[in-house]
């Protein structure tokens, strides 16, 4: 199982690096665009569609290598028991919350598809095609939470820490 955990994980940040890709592809044809003329409209919603997607798709990721944001002062000054258990509230409160945002991403990308929402500009693009990174990127989020949740549960969660961290100490 934690092979799978950790592949899902890696395979939505290699998504999400596919989609920086798209970002810098939809960038460059977009200033040829200025320079040649090109008949391509729509293409800095892409650029956005890309990258937006990027960041959801590499939340996961992050999160699993310690580089989210942690308030380590409080929890580096606390006990053993003090520091369990405000990990154990942080992650519950974390695996709601994560919860919710895969809920409702889910539920935008099942709107935008049933009420065919396209976007305004001049690509008319299916709204729900670039959501769809959105939904997927939350709920492996959300997975990644309750991994977590679930191994400090279990007592055999080492919390991850940031690259950046080690070479400041």
């Amino acid at each position: 199982m934690r092979r799978l955990l950790d592949a899902l994980y890696d395979g939505a940040a290699w998504l999400a690096a596919l989609l920086m890709v798209g970002t810098l592809v939809m960038v460059l044809a977009s200033m040829l665009d200025r320079i040649v003329t090109l008949p391509l409209r729509g293409i800095d919603a892409y650029a956005g569609y890309c990258m937006a997607g990027a960041g959801f798709l590499a939340l996961a990721h992050t999160l699993k290598r310690g580089e989210h944001i942690r308030v380590t002062l409080l929890i580096n000054s606390l006990g053993a028991t003090g520091r369990r258990g405000l990990e154990l509230w942080s992650l519950s409160a974390a695996v709601l919350l994560s919860g919710a945002l895969a809920f409702y991403s889910l539920r935008l990308v099942w709107e935008s598809h049933a009420f065919n929402d396209i976007s305004t500009g001049f690509d008319a693009t299916p709204l729900w095609i670039p959501q769809l990174s959105m939904a997927i990127g939350t709920v492996v989020f959300f997975i990644a939470f309750v991994d977590e949740w679930w191994q400090e549960i279990r007592g055999k969660r080492i919390a991850p820490v940031s690259a950046e961290l080690k070479l400041n100490e």
